[in-house]
């Protein structure tokens, strides 16, 4: 039988994000109600991290336990793989262990070989390239607060970053745009989006971008792997701040979104995150929902 990953935001089908997006809602209900819900009782997960991370582990440590699983952390600073071991050796040796494995590293490349010596399920966690579960909880978040997603706009106002290249797959599956603004010398890389993928439009003023969004969301200006470029950044960025004046260009209605952590002043201003439109924390709690859904479907597949 063919295992199924979560790699990249393009690996599922709309049918299957409308399913887990349903499973998602339910399981959030039953976890709001104090209900039990124990689908993976005696199945491990195995987390490993190339990279930090603060709501990636606690999202998938804390929904395998209320799931009735469990999860393992690795971090490759404490295991073999800091010592040289190949990706594809680890892949083979872990998914003999264990049910499922999440992965959040560097490059899309390394996620790739690993998924491709798995015998289990992997997921994406977060790669330079990619950023799965996040625009996965974003999606989720949006639709509980506004109904489908579909036909809406998005303004993305910052970097060209992993972030950016989901919610191009995801606007191609759930059938809205993006209006993409980002500084001069941070554009799209076009081997980074699929060809022929006509649901985004580039502005050069990043208000321009937001004008008539239905959401505008952003990221840190230096991502992680990039520090050494924070200065250089910081002046190239000067402007793209998501401020008061951007988001009255926006719909009335429109709301903020940041996949934290976020530093305010920056990529956006307190009046914004903190304002009425910001969703950001219902944002992060998503995260949880959605990552149990996906690890539920991923392990036991569809539920009648």
């Amino acid at each position: 039988m063919s295992i199924k990953h979560f790699l990249q935001f393009s690996d599922f089908t709309l049918d299957e994000f409308e399913y887990v997006i349903e499973r998602a809602r339910i399981i959030k209900q039953k976890f709001k109600n104090y209900e039990p819900y124990h689908p993976l009782v005696d199945r491990t997960l195995v987390m490993v991290f190339e990279k930090n991370s603060t709501r990636t582990r606690l999202s998938f440590e804390a929904g395998m336990h209320q799931l009735g699983g469990a999860a393992i952390y690795l971090n490759t600073r404490d295991s073999q793989l800091g010592r040289g071991e190949p990706v594809e050796d680890a892949a083979q040796v872990m998914s003999r262990m264990c049910d499922i494995i999440m992965v959040r590293t560097f490059g899309q490349d390394i996620i790739e070989r690993f998924a491709s010596h798995s015998r289990v399920p992997v997921i994406n966690g977060l790669t330079n390239e990619h950023h799965p579960c996040q625009v996965l909880a974003d999606v989720f978040t949006y639709i509980e607060h506004r109904g489908s997603i579909k036909g809406r706009t998005v303004a993305w106002i910052g970097d060209a970053n992993n972030m950016l290249y989901s919610w191009l797959q995801a606007a191609q599956v759930f059938g809205f745009h993006v209006n993409v603004s980002t500084p001069k010398g941070y554009e799209i890389d076009p081997a980074l989006v699929a060809p022929g993928n006509s649901n985004y439009t580039f502005f050069a003023n990043p208000s321009d971008a937001c004008a008539g969004a239905d959401l505008v969301t952003t990221d840190v200006w230096t991502s992680m792997g990039y520090e050494e470029e924070n200065a250089a950044r910081l002046k190239a960025f000067d402007g793209w701040i998501v401020d008061g004046e951007k988001m009255k260009r926006a719909n009335a209605d429109a709301l903020f979104m940041h996949c934290l952590p976020a530093h305010r002043g920056e990529e956006v201003a307190a009046e914004v995150i903190d304002g009425p439109q910001s969703v950001v924390w219902d944002e992060a709690e998503n995260r949880l929902h959605v990552q149990k859904a996906l690890l539920e479907y991923l392990v036991v597949g569809k539920l009648a």
